[in-house]
Order: structure tokens, then C-alpha cells, then sequence
């Protein structure tokens, strides 16, 4: 196929091919999605399968099943369904009852699962206030209404939050600075971030 370079015919949209597996699909100016090559194994063959086709940075890959017409139909890929366990585990380690007062459809939940994604997506976890871990720190999450927002904070390890074993000016000033990149985070990430008076913490909003 022409434009996939040294890739082998195996590796290559087959005329008809159909099933499920990772494909090569292009953005066409008029917001529809031409597929090019595929199906590959794994999303690793098809990114690098990407940087060598021919439309450079255009081509990307995505999951999904070729139907017979042709068309693409996305599926969750084995990657997507980890993070979402991973992303279930991490939310289960918020306080029991965090979500008693709230409905399942209240914007505070929604808000509160993608602060909870979007921390977790940049390697912060958040604070396993249940489990066995609950010494090793993390994020805090508390949906407030009354402050319509989550308030983030940052709990370091036991052996500075309690132990202290470097000081008490050592455990505040280190508290700042995690609460600080916990904020430049999400304000990067989108969310409005807004501080709290006496407090190092944040509360955080939908952007607006």
C-alpha cells in the first residue's frame, strides 16, 4: 500500500479486511476519518506504523472494528479498560460516605472523578484513606457544596504529617509546595483553581 514505506503487507489495510484491533485513521477536513492501514496488534506497532506513513504527523491510531461498509467503529481499547479499573481502584480510596449527601447525577461527582483522572494521569495518587497504604500520603479530595467545588489538598507521608522527623517548618513548607503543584496541575489541566483563606489547600471548578 502505498505510503506505509517498509511496512509489510501483513501491516497494511487489506482490501475488505475487517475485525477488531488497532487501525490508522487520518482527520479529513470535513470532520470525517479515512482509515489507511491496519489492523495492527498492538497500539505500539501502530504508532510506530504512524510515523512512517506518509501523512507524517496526520495519521493516528485508534481502537476500534472495521465494518464490512468500510467504516470504523470505536471500541474501548485493553488500554482504555485498564485506566478505567485503575481509575475505579483510585476513587475507592476515598473516606467512606464521601458522596451521603450527593446524587448520583450531581455535577460534584462528575467534577470529583475527572480532578481524581486528571491527578492520577500526571503520576499523583490520591491518599488511600481505607486501605493499608493510608500512611504513604497522597491527594484529598472533599466535594464541598457549600464552596461549589472540590477542595484538593495534598497529605504527605506519615513520617512528615505526623512523625515530623524533619521538623515541624519542614512539614509546612513542603505541604505548601504540594498543594501548590497540585494546583498548577489542574489549572493546566483546565479546571479553575481558587485558594482557600488560612489554608494551603484549593478548591477546584469546572472552568466556566
Amino acid at each position: 500500500m502505498s505510503g506505509l514505506g517498509g511496512l509489510s503487507g501483513g501491516e497494511a489495510l487489506l482490501e475488505g479486511a475487517v475485525g477488531e484491533g488497532w487501525w490508522l485513521v487520518v482527520d479529513e477536513e470535513d470532520g470525517s476519518v479515512r482509515m489507511v492501514a491496519g489492523p495492527f496488534p498492538d497500539r505500539g506497532e501502530a504508532s510506530w506504523a504512524a510515523g512512517l506513513h506518509a501523512q507524517g504527523g496526520r495519521a493516528r491510531p485508534v481502537f476500534g472494528t472495521r465494518r464490512a461498509d468500510g467504516g470504523l467503529s470505536r471500541r474501548p481499547s485493553p488500554q482504555d479498560w485498564a485506566w478505567l479499573a485503575e481509575l475505579t481502584e483510585q476513587l475507592e480510596r476515598l473516606p467512606e460516605g464521601w458522596d451521603a449527601t450527593l446524587a448520583e447525577d450531581d455535577p460534584l461527582v462528575t467534577l470529583l472523578v475527572e480532578v481524581a483522572a486528571a491527578l492520577l494521569e500526571a503520576g499523583l495518587p490520591l491518599h488511600d484513606t481505607t486501605g493499608g497504604g493510608s500512611a504513604l500520603g497522597g491527594a484529598s479530595l472533599s466535594p464541598e457544596a457549600v464552596l461549589g467545588g472540590i477542595v484538593v489538598s495534598w497529605r504527605q507521608h506519615d513520617r512528615m504529617s505526623i512523625d515530623r522527623v524533619h521538623g515541624s517548618e519542614m512539614d509546612a513548607e513542603l505541604q505548601t509546595v504540594m498543594n501548590r503543584a497540585l494546583a498548577d496541575v489542574l489549572l493546566v489541566r483546565g479546571f479553575e483553581v481558587y485558594s482557600i483563606p488560612g489554608s494551603s489547600g484549593h478548591v477546584v471548578r469546572r472552568a466556566s
